[in-house]
């Protein structure tokens, strides 16, 4: 080999070389901006580790302990926290800082009695809901695959990663089932079917309460689901983003102040100036 072209070889095999392994490390500018995150404070986020929830979908454990519950101040004293064995995610213990907790989970404190559920606001932040200790013992799933395993036996996977062996039959794709943490059975179910009570878990409308009127079916492309809230508000949105939260029009579980209504910048403004008065 010529010396040229020997150079233009090692420029070439150092382009294609790869990085070893996943990243460890997220930059605070590129974290998502529902964590809420000041630029100042520092230069890194807290990456999420693998888990249930996906990175952009979630929030790491550390930043509902210090910045959201404030029991903690600094990274040190939420791990001392978390070390302690006191913070429960759907009733087991987590010990570890950047687990990533997400819609719909139960996060549970015995030593203060508390007891959340993460929930949506309608601007798309994560909402520390707080719920009674009846209510803590179970969470609402959503039904991302059904499929047939070893065996011959049914299963369904939901949007936290559950797998849940031999469910109902009449159990489909995109349907919510009301799953009892303690075993990890599914108590009840609701279909996707128009009428019921849906949450918007994705989008634009995301956070939004309101009920399915129909759906527009799009082969080989996105069916579109369209809502309507208490107020007569309608909007239209992906299937995929839409969450049913129970049959008919009570949700099964308890919803933040808002309950889902989403205001105008102007109705907003109205209200904090009647506020003020």
């Amino acid at each position: 080999l010529s010396l040229s072209s020997s150079c233009s070889f090692v420029a070439l095999t150092r382009q294609v070389k790869m990085a070893r392994g996943p990243r460890k490390h997220m930059k605070r500018i590129a974290a998502p901006k529902h964590w809420m995150l000041d630029k100042l404070t520092g230069i890194f986020a807290p990456r999420p580790s693998a888990g249930p929830h996906k990175l952009r979908e979630c929030i790491p454990m550390l930043l509902l302990v210090r910045n959201r519950l404030k029991y903690a101040l600094t990274y040190a004293e939420a791990k001392v926290v978390m070390n302690s064995r006191a913070i429960k995610v759907d009733g087991k213990i987590k010990t570890d800082v950047t687990y990533p907790c997400g819609f719909m989970d139960v996060i549970s404190i015995e030593k203060t009695d508390e007891n959340f559920r993460l929930l949506h606001d309608t601007k798309g932040r994560f909402v520390m809901h707080r719920i009674t200790s009846q209510e803590a013992a179970y969470k609402l799933c959503r039904v991302k695959t059904l499929a047939m395993g070893a065996g011959t036996i049914p299963y369904i996977v939901t949007h936290d990663g559950r797998t849940i062996r031999f469910p109902d039959p009449l159990i489909k794709v995109h349907d919510t089932v009301k799953v009892e943490l303690a075993t990890n059975k599914v108590i009840e179910f609701a279909k996707f079917e128009v009428g019921n009570v849906c949450a918007i878990t994705a989008g634009h409308n995301i956070g939004r309460v309101g009920t399915i009127i129909h759906t527009e079916k799009h082969a080989g492309g996105h069916n579109i689901v369209h809502l309507k809230d208490k107020t007569g508000a309608t909007w239209a949105t992906r299937q995929g983003n839409v969450f049913v939260l129970g049959s008919g029009k009570n949700p099964a579980i308890s919803l933040p102040r808002a309950k889902g209504i989403k205001h105008s910048i102007i109705e907003e403004a109205a209200r904090r100036a009647q506020k003020a008065k």
